[in-house]
């Protein structure tokens, strides 16, 4: 993992060659760094038996996270900007955890090669995470993709060539969609730099940009554009490997997609019928649809990019915004958040305690895309949900202990812990940054980005004392 890491690291001194790379040398120690530790891991560790066991699975997926957070911030580091290695800690694991939050300013004008080594961190980041979904977290009995995916979950010498194949399918179909974003952005009248790097952070639901205005600085056209690409990076990849393997129409009859959908149609009408009936000025329909429809799938897909300050809209957009934040996209893509089938389980298991309310002896059924739900599932969902609600609250009070106020630090620990990027308000709305935090808070954060992406659950194990005995 770390030497390609450091092959990675190399990129944005090659892309750049002809264009030049200010921070070349603090990639070439970087990369060297990296891929001596790696080196240095394989002399360690050669000939000795490697058990996957969950108990080592649960370490390594927790710990090669972070230490490849770590490792990602040393280009900054390194960089002739003199930035300091919270800074640089923070926006590697914004950048690996596909948060989006970001402590720089002044994009527009900051050298380009650590502009691509941002986005380069987030596509990594989501092909990491598609792969973490379906192979991983199913073995550790962590996440939802158990309830989709049964060739996902086991890790024995049967599976692995099953397993193989589709880690080779998921990367073709994410490097596919990569090069459609670029194809569409550069035709669209951005520059070719500009694409690479807004299709590398659009399917991986990143959102970092080239800009301080992130997606404000583009038209109604790309506006369009990436919302469709960002819903392409939130829906399972996993199915998308189905249906080019000919199991055509298992996407869209998917249970969390079609709500996905649905709820990506219905909340941006509503929101720019709001916005039309408060609006004191002339009101342009189609470009504000396009806006709310952009900005509302931004935050869903916990993509985090922003095209104007949705916070501004009114007190009703402020908080269905809040809201939303907490949703995200389909279990097996990109996206982070709770996730849509989670919602989708707690309604099934209302309705089954409202109708035993009803028929205490009935039996009833609890079937979710035609498959019986088992109650490990349930109670892994509710688990999660406890655990994330109880972390909300104590980053929140972290935060708030730092002299941050509610605002800011509920939406900080929130879009933190969601992956989403900017948070509400006037310190990280959409149109701020993380840059004026506490260096405190900025490392709990950072934090609470890597529990978001790892599910919550795979951190609080191996933080629990149980874990290290025997």
């Amino acid at each position: 993992m770390f030497i390609l890491l450091s092959i990675f690291m190399t990129l944005p001194v090659h892309l750049l060659a002809f264009s030049g790379a200010p921070n070349a040398m603090a990639f070439a120690k970087s990369a060297a760094i990296v891929c001596g530790l790696g080196i240095l891991g394989i002399l360690c560790t050669y000939r000795q038996p490697r058990d996957l066991k969950p108990r080592f699975m649960f370490v390594l997926t927790v710990s090669s996270w972070l230490i490849v957070a770590l490792l990602s911030a040393l280009p900054f580091y390194l960089s002739n900007h003199g930035i300091s290695m919270t800074d640089a800690f923070f926006e590697s694991t914004s950048g690996i955890t596909t948060t989006g939050a970001t402590v720089f300013s002044g994009l527009d004008q900051m050298d380009p090669d650590l502009l691509l080594w941002r986005s380069i961190l987030q596509w990594m980041g989501g092909i990491g995470i598609i792969g973490m979904f379906v192979a991983v977290l199913p073995f550790l009995r962590v996440g939802g993709m158990r309830l989709f995916s049964t060739e996902s979950s086991e890790w024995t010498d049967k599976a692995l060539p099953r397993m193989k194949t589709l880690s080779r399918s998921l990367l073709f179909v994410y490097v596919v969609l990569t090069a459609f974003g670029v194809l569409i952005y550069w035709l669209s009248g951005m520059t070719l730099f500009d694409a690479f790097n807004h299709s590398l952070t659009s399917i991986s639901t990143g959102g970092f940009s080239t800009s301080d205005q992130s997606m404000g600085k583009f038209n109604d056209l790309i506006l369009l554009e990436s919302t469709l690409i960002m819903i392409l990076g939130s829906l399972p990849f996993f199915l998308y490997v189905r249906e080019i393997h000919g199991q055509h129409g298992v996407l869209f009859r998917d249970q969390q997609v079609r709500l996905f959908l649905a709820i990506l149609f219905v909340v941006p009408v509503l929101i720019t019928l709001y916005r039309w009936w408060v609006s004191p000025i002339p009101f342009n329909p189609l470009h504000n649809y396009v806006a709310t429809l952009f900005n509302v799938t931004s935050v869903i897909t916990t993509t985090g990019y922003a095209s104007e300050d949705y916070s501004t809209w009114g007190p009703l957009a402020f908080v269905v915004f809040f809201f939303l934040m907490f949703v995200g996209g389909c279990s097996g893509s990109t996206a982070g958040g709770m996730k849509i089938f989670r919602f989708q389980l707690s309604l099934i298991i209302l309705r089954e305690q409202l109708m035993r309310l009803l028929h205490p002896r009935a039996v009833l059924s609890r079937n979710f895309n035609g498959r019986a739900v088992s109650d490990e599932i349930i109670s892994s969902m509710i688990a999660y949900t406890f655990i994330f609600l109880l972390s909300l609250l104590l980053i929140t009070v972290a935060l708030a202990a730092m002299e941050l106020d509610f605002i800011t630090a509920i939406t900080g620990a929130l879009t933190a812990l969601t992956n989403v990027g900017p948070g509400l308000g006037d310190i990280i709305g959409p149109a701020d940054n993380f840059a004026p935090l506490p260096d405190a808070a900025k490392w709990v954060l950072s934090i609470g980005m890597l529990m978001g992406r790892l599910e919550v659950l795979s951190v609080v194990i191996v933080l629990s004392p149980a874990f290290w005995r025997g």
